[in-house]
């Protein structure tokens, strides 16, 4: 089978920073990626900076506009579809109603005319439990749309810290394939507990415990997506296997990888003094530390208003805390550390390059503007957690032939 490739919401990457590095006979067929909210489109000419040598093959269309019948024929799709509808970092996410989700039908009908054999996808860990009035309801539409097509559905919650990287950022992989390869024949008559164990898409690069702390099985029974959605109730644990309708999940606890990178490896030994506070600390304090705040609703009605403590300044002898996009800002979330010359800083932009393990000054190209390279990494994936399922995919898609 040959290592074709549409990567979809390809950002400043996506999958491709160590696929095309280190296995020339993975083929690029289709990229796109396009800001609907941005006049710029500054991840789309960082894309095309780094990968130049293949530039016709990129789009910067709106996916809904894309005629889906034109798009290449390839073997892998992957797409790291928008987050803002499911993200923590913004209240009360709309999850499947939100307007960015309904995108979702323009994969769908890519699935359909495409047919790939094999699909990744990749968003953030809240997607399990959207919407907030009906938790885990969204992502079971999502398997009801794989069922429907014919494919095979693993998936699993990883955090990036806990097999050996520098930050601490959990996202949902999802990893599908047709019920018609040889991978799905290889494994269609073992029990649920042997995939997930022993032959599962993540188990061999993404160890675990023998021991599950829960498990639950269940299986679709609703009809059509309007019933799920008027009555569907499930609790996803954080590994699962879908087979023919079928579904089978365990809360299962990661093999820790002894040795962890921290920030002191990754941090510069000399940066610009833009990039130290000067104003006073009092301002970050009080956006780290812990508060009770009493407010207001638009009634007269008074609630009470809580954040939990970060640590000020973070640990240089830990991983790092996820990175949101406003990583650059007087923000609670952005991290300020003291560096090696005992200086009271924020990240500087190749440094959050190196959490997320990018080449330096990956997003430097093409006159990005500063606060948009942070902006960047703040959406970006940990590339070694590519670099493993790259591993895993290139022996499954060989052994298609």
């Amino acid at each position: 089978m040959k290592k074709t490739l549409c990567e979809l919401f390809a950002w400043v990457w996506w999958f491709r920073v160590w696929l095309e590095a280190n296995d020339s006979w993975w083929e690029t067929v289709r990229a796109n990626q396009r800001e609907p909210s941005r006049i710029a489109q500054y991840a789309f000419d960082c894309y095309c900076a780094n990968f130049w040598w293949k530039q016709d093959k990129y789009s910067n269309l709106d996916i809904a506009k894309v005629v889906k019948k034109d798009i290449p024929d390839h073997n892998l799709l992957v797409w790291g579809f928008p987050c803002q509808d499911y993200s923590v970092a913004r209240s009360w996410a709309k999850g499947i109603q939100g307007k960015k989700w309904v995108l979702r039908r323009q994969i769908k009908d890519i699935l359909i005319e495409k047919k790939p054999s094999f699909v990744l996808l990749e968003n953030v860990d809240r997607l399990l439990k959207s919407p907030w009035n009906q938790r885990w309801r969204d992502f079971w539409i999502i398997l009801a749309c794989f069922n429907e097509l014919w494919y095979t559905v693993e998936w699993r919650i990883i955090n990036a810290a806990d097999y050996w990287w520098v930050q601490r950022r959990r996202r949902t992989f999802i990893f599908a394939y047709k019920n018609t390869t040889k991978f799905w024949k290889s494994i269609k008559n073992k029990s649920f507990e042997e995939i997930l164990h022993e032959d599962w898409f993540f188990i061999k690069e993404f160890d675990i415990e023998k021991t599950p702390l829960q498990k639950r099985e269940a299986e679709f029974k609703y009809k059509d997506l309007v019933e799920i959605s008027d009555k569907f109730e499930f609790n996803f644990w954080n590994a699962w296997v879908m087979r023919n309708g079928k579904i089978y999940t365990e809360e299962v606890v990661p093999h820790y990888e002894w040795k962890k990178m921290t920030l002191w490896d990754i941090i510069q030994d000399s940066v610009d003094e833009k990039y130290k506070i000067k104003q006073d600390k009092s301002k970050w304090e009080y956006l780290k530390w812990p508060k009770r705040i009493i407010r207001k609703q638009w009634t007269p009605q008074e609630y009470v208003f809580s954040e939990w403590g970060i640590a000020f300044p973070d640990p240089l002898d830990r991983p790092a805390r996820t990175m949101l996009t406003s990583e650059w800002s007087l923000n609670r979330s952005t991290h300020v550390i003291q560096d090696k010359n005992w200086d009271l800083r924020i990240l500087t932009p190749i440094e959050t390059e190196r959490i997320n393990w990018f080449p330096d000054d990956w997003t430097s190209k093409w006159w990005m503007p500063e606060s948009f390279r942070y902006f960047c990494m703040g959406n970006a994936l940990c590339v070694p957690m590519i670099t493993k399922m790259w591993k895993r995919l290139d022996d499954i898609i060989e052994k298609e032939d």
